[in-house]
């Protein structure tokens, strides 16, 4: 379910197919993507993976930033998977609330968290200084403020090539999805079929 034709089965491919059914119980769309050069695709993961460690982003975090950002830059595909993540760190009304830019269930510092990934999300260059002091008058330190821009930059260029090759979300995600998140998202491309 993408614009491209799936790639040549290498090694490296069927490594990358094994483990999203190991994970999912599937092979992912996204996946008929970067099959292309996997390699591409751990590398971006595991720059996600040091900024992560370092800064110590939580899970719940890291689905705040991707919920946000993800709605906010009009993907369905990461909405949905990291809605679903977001709801199992808080709940599904929570998760849903985020994606709808609403942020009512989250604290200061995670409502603040939330609006700067959609801020770069829509336009980086709309970006003032202010916006950077609300970030710290939420408690969040210079260096966590650059490691969140990054992280959202580079859920951004995942989502980029996922969306401009024409990724849908995967079927099985019709049944993994709590309602509220599938209610939630209401852009992007829509699930697939079968």
């Amino acid at each position: 379910m993408t614009f491209l034709n799936p790639p040549e089965i290498t090694t490296e491919v069927e490594k990358l197919y094994a483990d999203d059914i190991a994970e999912d119980g599937y092979v992912m769309n996204v996946s008929l993507i970067w099959g292309y050069r996997p390699s591409l695709q751990e590398g971006l993961f595991g720059l996600l993976r040091d900024i992560t460690k370092e800064y110590e982003l939580t899970m719940r975090q890291r689905g705040i930033l991707v919920a946000a950002c993800a709605s906010a830059f009009g993907d369905s595909y990461c909405a949905l998977k990291w809605g679903t993540r977001l709801a199992a760190e808080s709940d599904t009304r929570t998760a849903s609330e985020v994606l709808r830019g609403e942020d009512i269930g989250l604290s200061d510092a995670e409502r603040a968290m939330a609006a700067w990934a959609r801020k770069v999300a829509r336009d980086p260059n709309a970006v003032v200084e202010a916006d950077v002091q609300r970030m710290r008058d939420c408690g969040w330190e210079d260096a966590e403020i650059f490691a969140i821009t990054v992280f959202v930059a580079l859920r951004i260029a995942f989502s980029t090539v996922n969306d401009a090759l024409g990724a849908r979300p995967d079927a099985g995600l019709r049944q993994t999805t709590p309602p509220d998140i599938l209610e939630a998202v209401t852009f992007g491309r829509p699930i697939a079929d079968g």
